[in-house]
């Protein structure tokens, strides 16, 4: 589905007559590639974005032609030389091999790294909401929406403090790959990330499959459960579990496509978007009339060519 469909369905108004006031809280890294890309999608349609940020972003410009920044004082950003040897470290393995508790103890280091990471944005949350000022000036602004990368859960508890429609860019949530947190996933047929199966599997193949999924639910009790359901029941309630604020978004734009995977079953507010990052392709030598003669331009074509 086209970029501009998909910001037809964010926004039922036409750009040309009244933009809509978006309050985008990314994430960063990678994740902040394909949000930029919406961003600007959406500035030039006429929207007035606003994007929320800690002082430490690792891509994310305080500055932008394409939106307006609220930094907090505050270090929720990714920590880069963690990711860089959480990167160097596995490369290596996959590469030489490595003994089981080598790869398990990758993916502790990994799973302490995105704890903390939690942590920090939850703190960092906390203050925005013990903010009377911050938190006025928000409700003052009048936003029509948020979109957020759910990966991290920042974006999707401020939606609904603020009390305004949750639009996801979404993958990853905090749980894991966005179908389990929102559409049925028989284990015996939809196969876990990262398992290497497909959804032809023999019994011991579902085996394994449970498995892997034993291993995400270690990793919500590990990284997720000590962090979100004190702090949600602290804000929204003692009966409030933090997955229902993500489950109760207005719209899923998934960053992926049937195309790449295997059949599963989905949601009629799930839209997939794979490939809006996508660009026409650009000639690798152009002649531009005045600056170079064709023939110097055809042979360098049949140069490339050979």
């Amino acid at each position: 589905m086209c970029s501009g469909t998909l910001l037809n369905l964010l926004f039922c108004s036409s750009a040309l007559v009244n933009g809509g006031k978006v309050l985008v809280f990314p994430l960063d890294g990678s994740h902040w590639i394909n949000m930029k890309v919406i961003i600007e999608e959406l500035h030039s349609r006429g929207h007035e974005i606003t994007v929320l940020q800690p002082s430490n972003t690792w891509y994310i410009k305080p500055e932008s032609p394409h939106y307006k920044s609220i930094t907090i004082n505050s270090s929720a950003g990714f920590n880069e030389e963690g990711f860089r040897l959480f990167v160097i470290n596995t490369l290596k393995m996959q590469r030489e091999g490595a003994p089981l508790w080598t790869r398990l103890s990758i993916e502790y280091e990994l799973l302490s790294l995105f704890y903390q990471i939690n942590k920090d944005v939850l703190q960092m949350m906390g203050e925005i909401f013990e903010n009377t000022k911050l938190m006025q000036s928000l409700h003052d602004a009048k936003y029509d929406v948020v979109l957020t990368d759910p990966a991290m859960g920042g974006g999707v508890l401020l939606s609904h403090r603020l009390g305004l429609p949750l639009v996801l860019n979404v993958r990853w949530t905090i749980l894991g790959e966005a179908h389990q947190a929102i559409a049925p996933s028989p284990l015996s047929y939809v196969p876990i990330s990262f398992s290497k199966l497909t959804d032809k599997m023999i019994f011991s193949q579902r085996v394994k499959n449970f498995m892997y999924y034993l291993f995400t639910r270690f990793q919500i009790w590990f990284m997720a459960d000590p962090t979100y359901k004190p702090f949600v029941h602290h804000y929204f309630g003692s009966d409030v579990h933090y997955m229902e604020l993500f489950q109760a978004a207005d719209i899923w734009l998934m960053r992926n496509d049937f195309i790449f995977e295997f059949p599963r079953p989905t949601m009629p507010n799930i839209i997939y978007m794979s490939g809006f990052q996508c660009k026409p392709s650009k000639p690798l030598f152009q002649c531009q009339l005045g600056l170079a003669p064709a023939p110097c331009a055809t042979l360098f074509r049949n140069k490339m060519c050979r």
